[in-house]
């Protein structure tokens, strides 16, 4: 990091003379590859000094700084400005951010390779940035650069603690801590490493200097972290520092399947995947190619079973579907999984694409995981799903030899053969035991006739072991008779002209009934099932589904998969579903899925029942499902059960007539919101208001439009949902419907709230109200009651605001709802906060938390702990103010409402700066002015501007403090807020120091 700017080519360096030229360079770097205005270079360069010739002298200066680039062109000129190209790996700062980012990651678990990318941060530093340079923009980029210098700095040093270095750093921490005397975390390191060293007394006299001085700066004691760690060097503890940022606890994913029982061979291919893992320099991609039923995805699974261990930051695992009869599964989609599993939740996930998988690769960056990628269908399916962490090893299968991931990624490719024929033997042997040894010519005619594929090898064997009274050498003539019945390309010994033999083989043995269960899985629309669907889709017992079934796993033509389920191999279902189109008629086949998808909606209905009772009178009205159904006695049991059946849900939407398709999305839309399963809601409702629109069904269209504009509510699509929303309301006029203009006023309001428009907000959720109560259904208009308190909140009603919380509650209560009544707790216990009742908030928040927590909604319980760390910060106790922010914060980073966040990060940036930790404090406000939907967040984000003044205001830094106070007031006085005068008084005493 230079104090001066330097252009280097090769091993030639050079100094950029002259002021100018310095800072033209520095503003086109802080904006590298973006255009820059020609007003904004103006400015920097002669800021209030007017130049009429400011134009020309601008194009002097950019001719003379091409000139001492290595290629003029990086330096160009468009429309919206000029434009500095530079790659991240080019400019120091950018390379300081990428090196300190990689130690942080690394520090938890490696801090030896923390230490080495850390120092290599460090090392490009020499001198203050942009130290002769007085241009704002550079001086704000050099501000955070230095406070990254000393974030990077405490990290190295705790690194070093990590590996025993205790005495190397405490002369560089003495200097720091003399340096930095209000950073409470380099005290806490000197205090760890004098004590490490044996120098007890010194450390507790380095806590008794950091108070003292705390004290008489900021008039603030030390924070929790500070005086725990005094205990313990009290104690003789041997304490262990607690990083300032410490990271929210990681999801460990476990999602390999089953391992493979009575696995033979493949040694070779095994030992080859070990040698990748070992290599000095690691391949990271591993491609495994081979013909459908080869055992790719055995190989596969046995592999990372064998290695799991090396992987001890988790095994991700997604099927693919890339040749089975379903469509492949979209990266969109997988890469969604991903994400839930490494513990992000609902908004949390992003829209598009490519942002998935940028943050995929930054939540799985610098771990030590395994990506199983089984039965891919093309690169392109793939590509988004590779992290970019060489810690990461991904394994790809697919019959597909995958080039474009051997060119472009540099991926090992293994092609899988046919087992040889001694493995092939080996697996019957495995399978069958001393009847291969009784007949081995016949043995060595069957593998040939299975063409050594294991699909077919276990198929047969498990024939040959029905049928014990019969030679081998029988059974292969009747195979033989099987294949060349089959009217196949049986040219140059094509193995799937054998697998078909096989399978027609052993269909041919099946009792009809079974036979017909067995084609009926051809028919389903979803990748598993289980026995109850099966027997509905059959018109049969539950009991005789499971015989069949059971007798369908022994002859291995469908596997058991956890959690009582079926799945045939995706060979297995095409050659089901062809016998099903080639057996029986379509009215049979028609009536199958009628049964099946009844079925499905009528379960999925119960289900609600339970999930939601207080809205069964408005759901759609199912007929009963003949088949037998299963019987849930608890909420826990009926959101299971449409956790595992969401996939056929969608699927089924798929090929279902319109009226079902309308059916299932107005029966599980609150389901689908309550798991923040955003991603489908968009998908199910957007298909359902096609549907209805089909239908001309005025009422669904509407029912659709309404759920589809909350869905993309959650997910921060506020133009789009303030669209729906709109339609819906006005179709809900034409039909009379009452209650349901409420609910869509009711979301209306939330989009306006998020826009900061708080006025029409509220008038949303007034005439919300109203036609709840002509609609004779107050009691369910507790949301948009809350919602109206907490926009009268804002603006200072508090009377009203408490007034309706507590109406709220009541209803809530009466009702029986947990989560409109921790709802209404927590918006009790932001009321009392705010007008200083911080007993009675404490009180609020814990009951509002223990609802939420009890009733399993981790949005509600993530708020409620938000305010319950704000009351006890209020209060004085800031190690739980902390502790309860922190909690907070976690959730709302897993769950992804921006609303939640920027709430969580501004109450611990609060918490932090009370407890006399401004760095801390700032980087937290920082992160608010950064995140994304921030600007539709404007109440949050003037409390985060007051709160970054506040700080500065702490720290004797009266310029900006002034600054961003200034900017909270303008938000203030436009929303109507009360910390209008607050503010302003601050504004006029600019000279007095503001505890925060």
């Amino acid at each position: 990091m230079l104090g001066a700017l330097e252009v280097r080519h090769g091993e030639r360096v050079g100094v950029l003379s002259g002021r100018l030229r310095r800072t033209l360079l520095g503003v086109l770097l802080a904006r590298a590859n973006q255009p820059v205005p020609v007003d904004v270079l103006t400015d920097a360069l002669w800021g209030d000094r007017p130049d009429p010739r400011a134009g020309q002298k601008l194009q002097l200066h950019v001719h003379r700084l091409r000139g001492v680039l290595d290629d003029p062109a990086r330096l160009s000129f468009g429309a919206a400005g000029y434009r500095l190209r530079a790659r991240p790996e080019e400019v120091d700062a950018e390379r300081f951010e990428a090196l300190v980012g990689a130690g942080v990651a690394a520090a938890e678990r490696e801090p030896q390779r923390a230490i080495e990318s850390l120092r290599a941060a460090l090392a490009l530093w020499r001198g203050t940035p942009f130290e002769d340079v007085e241009v704002p923009v550079l001086a704000d980029w050099a501000r955070r650069l230095t406070e990254r210098r000393l974030t990077a700095a405490e990290s190295l040093y705790q690194a070093q603690l990590a590996c025993g270095l205790h005495e190397a750093v405490i002369g560089e921490l003495v200097e720091l801590v003399a340096e930095h005397p209000l950073r409470e975390r380099l005290h806490g390191l000197l205090m760890t490493a004098l004590y490490r060293a044996g120098r007890r007394s010194e450390a507790l006299e380095v806590y008794r200097r950091a108070r003292e001085t705390l004290v008489s700066e900021l008039g603030l004691e030390p924070g929790p972290e500070l005086r725990e760690l005094q205990c313990h060097v009290l104690a003789d503890d041997s304490p262990e520092p607690a990083p300032a940022d410490r990271a929210a606890r990681r999801e460990v994913p476990a999602q390999l399947p089953v391992d493979v029982r009575g696995f033979v061979g493949r040694e070779a291919e095994l030992v080859e995947l070990d040698g990748l893992l070992s290599a000095e320099a690691p391949v990271v991609i591993s491609a495994v190619a081979g013909t459908a039923g080869v055992g790719k995805t055995a190989l596969a699974v046995r592999w990372a079973h064998r290695v799991r261990d090396r992987f001890p930051d988790g095994q991700l695992y997604v099927d693919l579907r890339g040749y089975g009869p379903d469509e492949p599964v979209l990266a969109a989609d997988a890469l969604a999984g991903f994400l839930r599993a490494l513990g992000l939740d609902g908004a949390a996930i992003p829209e598009d694409l490519a942002e998935r998988a940028a943050r995929f690769r930054t939540l799985v960056d610098q771990r030590r995981m395994l990506v199983l990628l089984d039965n891919a269908r093309t690169v392109e399916q793939v590509r988004p799903l590779l992290p970019a962490s060489p810690s990461c090893f991904t394994l790809v299968t697919s019959r597909d030899s995958l080039a474009g991931l051997v060119v472009r990624h540099g991926a090992h490719r293994l092609v899988l053969d046919r087992l040889s024929p001694a493995d092939a033997v080996g697996l019957l042997r495995e399978l069958l035991g001393a009847r291969v040894d009784a007949e081995p010519a016949a043995v060595g005619s069957l593998v040939e006739r299975c063409a050594r594929l294991p699909l077919a090898l276990r198929i047969t064997a498990e024939l040959v072991r029905s049928r014990p009274g019969r030679a081998v050498g029988e059974l292969v003539g009747e195979l033989a008779e099987a294949q060349d019945a089959l009217d196949l390309l049986d040219v140059d010994g094509d193995p799937h002209t054998a697998v078909r033999a096989v399978f027609s083989w052993s269909y041919r043995q099946l009792d009809p009934a079974v036979a017909g269960v067995f084609r009926l899985l051809g028919l389903h629309p979803g990748h598993d099932i289980d026995a109850h669907a099966v027997a509905a889709a059959a018109g049969t017992g539950l009991r005789e589904t499971r015989r069949a079934l059971d007798v369908l796993v022994r002859a291995h033509l469908v596997d058991r998969t956890p959690g009582d389920r079926y799945q045939p191999h995706d060979l297995l279902r095409a050659y089901a579903a062809e016998l099903a189109e080639a057996t029986d008629s379509a009215t049979d086949r028609d009536a199958a899925l009628t049964r099946l998808f009844g079925y499905y909606l009528a379960t999925a209905s119960a289900a609600m029942n339970v999930i939601a009772p207080h809205e069964a009178e408005r759901r759609p009205k199912v007929a009963a499902p003949d088949a037998e159904s299963p019987v849930f006695d608890s909420y826990d049991a009926a959101f299971g059960w449409l956790d595992r059946e969401r996939a056929n849900l969608l699927a089924t939407t798929q090929h279902g007539e319109p009226d079902y398709v309308v059916k299932v999305s107005d029966t599980v839309w609150r389901y689908l919101s309550i798991g923040r399963y955003h991603d489908d809601a968009i998908t199910l409702h957007t298909s359902a208001l096609h549907a209805a629109q089909a239908l001309g069904d005025t009422a669904a269209e509407a029912d659709a439009g309404r759920v589809l504009g909350a869905a993309k509510l959650r997910v921060g699509l506020l133009p789009q949902a303030a669209e729906h929303l709109e339609q819906a309301l006005a179709l809900y006029r034409q039909v009379g419907d009452r209650f349901l203009q409420g609910s869509s006023l009711n979301n209306l309001g939330i989009v306006h709230w998020r826009r900061g428009a708080l006025a029409a907000a509220a008038d949303c959720f007034r005439r919300a109200l109203a036609l709840f109560k002509d609609a004779g259904v107050e009691h369910l208009g507790s949301p948009a009651m809350n919602n109206l308190a907490r926009v009268l909140c804002i603006v200072g009603r508090y009377d009203e605001a408490l007034d309706l919380h507590e109406r709220g509650l009541v209803i809530a209560r009466d009702a029986g709802n947990p989560s409109h009544e921790a709802n209404a707790l927590c918006g009790k216990a932001e009321v009392n906060t705010a007008i200083g009742r911080y007993q009675q908030a404490l009180d609020d928040a814990r009951q509002a938390v223990t609802v939420a927590q009890n009733a399993g909604h981790r949005v509600l319980a993530g708020a409620a702990l938000c305010v319950l760390g704000t009351a006890h910060r209020q209060l004085g106790d800031h190690g739980l103010a902390v502790h309860h922010l922190e909690s907070a914060l976690r959730i709302a980073r897993a769950v992804g409402d921006p609303y939640d966040l920027i709430a969580a990060l501004s109450g611990l940036a609060a918490a932090h700066a009370s407890a006399g930790n401004p760095s801390e404090a700032l980087q937290l406000y920082r992160e608010v002015l950064t995140t994304e939907n921030g600007q539709a967040h404007q109440d949050e984000f003037a409390h985060a501007f007051a709160g970054i003044g506040d700080v500065h205001a702490g720290l004797g830094e009266h310029d900006h403090a002034r600054e961003y106070w200034q900017r909270a007031l303008v938000i203030y006085r436009r929303l109507g807020m009360p910390q209008v005068d607050a503010v302003a008084a601050r504004l006029d005493r600019p000279a007095a120091p503001v505890e925060p």
